[in-house]
């Protein structure tokens, strides 16, 4: 859990700056009424964890921030862009370069080497240059651990470090947010740590984030901020310290409840246990 004193997001300055506001948001599926209202709220430099069960909607608020989904009414806000104003590709496209999205599944390109993965957006649609784009590239996967895969192709790395290619790959476009959907659920859990690691570590550096997640204990540590929602309505929301060990809200005390069980059976089960919170790395 990010402190007082270390979290980027309670500086003066990060606190008056709006990244992304959603207000109350309803977006309809055939028959399916999926958000219900949504009010949503990150400023520049926090971490934001979006909890709740599974069908929820959690993931639906992500691709609505994208433009990835359009909804019927209520407003989206990135930067002071209007998401559901934007028509042309052209304009999506730009909206896209702001915005990295990580996706549970990994999405890189199989034929493509590990770098190649890396430099082909940047030079396509930020118009880099090559050799720049290759600096960049290898600089990340330092960052994410990976400097010695940069010629392997995907199908020989393990998921755990595919996941840290599509952080890298994300991160290549330079963008102002960061959006994590559910990126450790497809993972072994000896996997887990060395995913979750990277992503601490750009939420410590300030990177603006918004993360869907089971990873409870996870959540409660990095986010400045957690939202619960079930059935597309935001149930509660609040400072991950409050929401973890005071939540207001039956519904969001039973969810927790359950949710740090299963987190305490999982470690206990596994091959490998992971305590999240001690792992450490230096750069």
């Amino acid at each position: 859990m990010p402190s007082s004193e270390s979290s980027t997001a309670n500086s003066p300055s990060a606190a008056s700056q709006t990244l992304v506001k959603l207000q109350d948001v309803h977006l309809t599926l055939g028959q399916n009424h999926i958000l219900r209202g949504i009010d949503l709220t990150v400023q520049r430099g926090q971490a934001v964890s979006i909890i709740g069960p599974s069908g929820s909607g959690k993931s639906t608020i992500l691709r609505c921030v994208t433009g990835l989904l359009r909804p019927q009414s209520g407003e989206i806000e990135l930067g002071g862009t209007d998401i559901r104003a934007l028509r042309s590709e052209a304009q999506l496209t730009a909206l896209r370069q702001r915005v990295g999205f990580v996706f549970q599944q990994y999405n890189l390109f199989p034929h493509l080497s590990v770098l190649e993965n890396l430099v082909i957006a940047p030079t396509r649609i930020l118009g880099q240059d090559k050799n720049t784009a290759r600096r960049t590239a290898l600089e990340l996967l330092e960052r994410v651990r990976l400097e010695g895969k940069a010629d392997a192709y995907p199908g020989e790395l393990s998921g755990g470090q595919q996941q840290r290619v599509a952080i890298a790959r994300a991160l290549a476009m330079r963008p102002e947010l960061i959006l994590f959907d559910e990126v450790t659920s497809a993972l072994d859990p000896e996997m887990v740590g060395e995913v979750l690691t990277v992503i601490r570590e750009l939420v410590q550096d300030g990177m603006t984030c918004v993360l869907v997640t089971h990873e409870m204990r996870f959540a409660e540590e990095v986010s400045d901020e957690i939202y619960f929602v079930e059935a597309g309505r935001i149930v509660e929301h609040g400072p991950a310290y409050r929401l973890f060990s005071q939540p207001d809200n039956e519904r969001t005390r039973s969810f927790l409840h359950r949710a740090l069980n299963n987190d305490r059976r999982q470690v206990k089960n596994s091959f490998a246990p992971i305590d999240f919170n001690s792992l450490s790395f230096s750069v």
